[in-house]
């Protein structure tokens, strides 16, 4: 079957949609994915290339894109995306749909982090002790019932447990406490049925996480966790390196150390003699004590700082006292749990624990020094909490060695790859060569009638001046006004959006909906549905919010998103390139902020029909000599700086 005959007019996506728009960009996606997975009518060269880079902009319909030529290949491909969201979005819908148009089984397969999924060991020795969590939560009863039915046992099905339920953590299928091939329940175990699955599977959608949480096991010969494959589809690609840079470095928890000790006192009341309890509970809390001694050193305000320069205020001396005495105390403990396998097939994880805990200690603590140009370490204090972490600086060697040496094709795909119409950052930063292959679709969607860009003009004043604030909240009120609600405003900051919330709730009559009263899910479905509320969120907000249609009219950003500079793994990127020759702040920091804006910006328009105002409360736009590169990264908009314009805006829709 050709992809003409798919995407074109005509076509089977014609028959089976009535408003069909035929995308000139979306075949010319698909065939260079069915190109580099090798439909040779599909190459316009020789030679289908390797690794292949496509930006598809809001409206290409890329999903559908890469997966038609993924099935018609027969290769076995695994589509990785950033959220689970969309790779939900991609099994409940886009792959359904392309079955039915293609008349053909996809034969695919949704998996996801171990975590996701419930451990029937930890489950059945749960409720045969139910001391060990509350015997009357009703979540317990519901479960059971779900055990009786479910196929996958994923907790995504659970949609009566709450998204931080501390039941879900004592029965949630964690690498940490996997008893391999020792465990009782290893026929029913949903983890084995799904990776026999698997091997079957033409089609695996996983996310980055899981991706890469397999590269790093494979890496490392303890194992897998995907069966072999041919290709891979990243979506969401522009999330690639922050996520590697999690998976090939190490992690050492405090709260991750707390949580073992528990796991043992209670196992060992479960299954141990009394004498032999006796015995181990001394060597528990020495360890409990000298984990107290560790996080004393690691004094003053909460936040995430390089490890170097708090070894060097508290003396080499002392840190290596202190964690030589923390790691003498897991040793022993190990070293007491090695002698209990025979009362279980449990302690021999609860022995793994222990061991990667120590290694991973040593490797941060000891062994990986500030002259290592390839890592920096870092440590996170929290309110009750310490962890300890090393990140690669640079995460381009990292995808050679293991994922482009190792697989036939690469695709990496997203709405936001450039920056000012140049890939040179990605480039860079995931370490693509010139054999590469790279295009850019722009959206088929009528900006330049369908919206309005507003920055404010010359009196507005810079994000870190004075009186910024209030005029913030003051130019915002009055644009809620003309929009009559009907806006999503993403900030920069947590304090930001807490500080605005307030404000607008005392000084607009619409419902202000804010991040954190309740969950994603619910507050994006209360945004659609009264349409003219107000939703102020940070952070995910920025991506993932596909609400087509009148009740996301406005995007309101409150400033340019550049990173703290302070953050000790941007820091140390920052000291690496400057130390290269290069400008750090125009070669990654301005090319981060600009991918970061322009996710946010593409809040507004999802669909054809959509229309709405974009504003952008940051006159770095106009002021400073990187405005423009920000600028020409945008949508084609009409720009303005009157409040006039953005109500004839309004006004011309209302008389449409």
């Amino acid at each position: 079957m050709e992809l003409e005959d798919i995407f074109l007019k005509g076509g089977l996506l014609a028959n089976h949609f009535s408003r069909f728009e035929e995308r000139q960009g979306q075949l010319a996606m698909a065939r260079m994915v069915g190109c580099a997975l090798g439909r040779e009518e599909a190459c316009d060269e020789n030679q289908p290339p390797h690794l292949v880079v496509i930006e598809a902009e809001t409206g290409i319909g890329k999903t559908l894109a890469y997966l038609v030529p993924a099935l018609l290949s027969g290769k076995k491909v695994v589509i990785s995306t950033a959220t689970l969201n969309l790779q939900d979005q991609i099994v409940d819908k886009d792959l359904p749909l392309v079955e039915t148009l293609l008349e053909r089984s996809a034969k695919a397969l949704c998996m996801k982090g171990r975590e996701n999924y419930i451990c029937l060991y930890r489950w059945f020795q749960l409720r045969a002790t139910p001391q060990l969590f509350l015997s009357d939560d009703p979540d317990l009863e519901k479960i059971d019932r779900w055990l009786e039915k479910t196929t996958t046992g994923d907790r995504a099905e659970l949609e009566f447990l709450n998204e931080y339920s501390p039941l879900w953590s004592r029965i949630s299928a964690r690498s940490t406490h996997c008893l391999g091939g020792d465990c009782p329940e290893l026929s029913s175990c949903f983890i084995t049925r799904l990776r026999k699955k698997a091997g079957a599977a033409q089609m695996l959608i996983v996310n980055h996480h899981l991706f890469f949480s397999d590269l790093a096991l494979k890496n490392s010969g303890y194992g897998d966790l995907l069966p072999g494959y041919q290709a891979v589809i990243f979506d969401e690609a522009h999330h690639v390196e922050n996520v590697v840079s999690t998976f090939f470095g190490k992690r050492f928890s405090h709260f991750q150390l707390i949580d073992l000790v528990a796991d043992i006192e209670h196992q060992a009341q479960q299954q141990l003699n009394p004498d032999v309890v006796d015995e181990l509970l001394p060597s528990l809390s020495g360890l409990r004590v000298r984990a107290e001694q560790f996080t004393s050193v690691f004094e003053g305000a909460t936040g995430r700082f390089p490890l170097d320069g708090l070894i060097d205020r508290v003396t080499a001396d002392v840190w290596r006292e202190n964690v030589e005495l923390l790691l003498t105390g897991i040793a022993r403990v190990g070293d007491k749990l090695g002698r209990y396998t025979q009362y279980g097939e449990s302690w021999a994880g609860l022995v793994k624990r222990a061991e990667e805990l120590e290694q991973n200690l040593r490797h941060i603590a000891l062994e990986v020094g500030p002259e290592d140009a390839s890592f920096v370490r870092w440590y996170e204090k929290r309110e009750k909490a310490v962890v300890l972490s090393t990140t690669p600086l640079e995460v381009a060697p990292v995808l050679h060695e293991v994922l482009y040496s190792n697989v036939e094709t690469c695709i990496l795909t997203s709405a936001t790859l450039s920056t000012g119409g140049s890939f040179s950052y990605m480039k860079d930063r995931l370490g693509l060569d010139e054999q590469t292959r790279f295009a850019q679709f722009s959206s088929p969607f009528d900006y330049a009638h369908h919206s309005l860009l507003y920055i404010p003009g010359a009196g507005f004043p810079l994000p870190n001046e004075e009186n910024y604030r209030s005029m913030l909240a003051l130019t915002i009120t009055e644009i809620l006004r003309l929009t009559r609600g009907r806006a999503l405003i993403l900030c920069t900051s947590f304090k930001a959006m807490d500080e605005l919330a307030d404000v607008l709730r005392s000084n607009i009559e619409y419902t202000v909906l804010v991040q954190g009263e309740q969950s994603k899910k619910s507050l994006l479905a209360r945004f659609r549905k009264e349409k003219e509320s107000v939703l102020v969120a940070v952070a995910s907000f920025w991506e993932g919010v596909d609400i087509a249609g009148e009740s996301l009219s406005c995007v309101i950003i409150d400033k340019l998103p550049f990173e703290v500079p302070s953050d000790p793994v941007l820091k140390a990127r920052i000291e690496q390139i400057k130390s290269s020759g290069r400008n750090p702040f125009f070669t990654f920091q301005v090319p981060r902020a600009v991918l970061s804006l322009r996710q946010g910006v593409g809040r507004l328009m999802r669909a054809a029909s959509d229309r709405g105002v974009i504003a952008i409360m940051d006159v770095r736009l106009r002021r400073k000599s990187y405005g423009s590169t920000f600028l020409k990264s945008l949508p084609p908009s009409p720009v303005t700086e009157k409040m006039e314009d953005i109500e004839t805006f309004f006004d011309g829709a209302t008389n449409q």
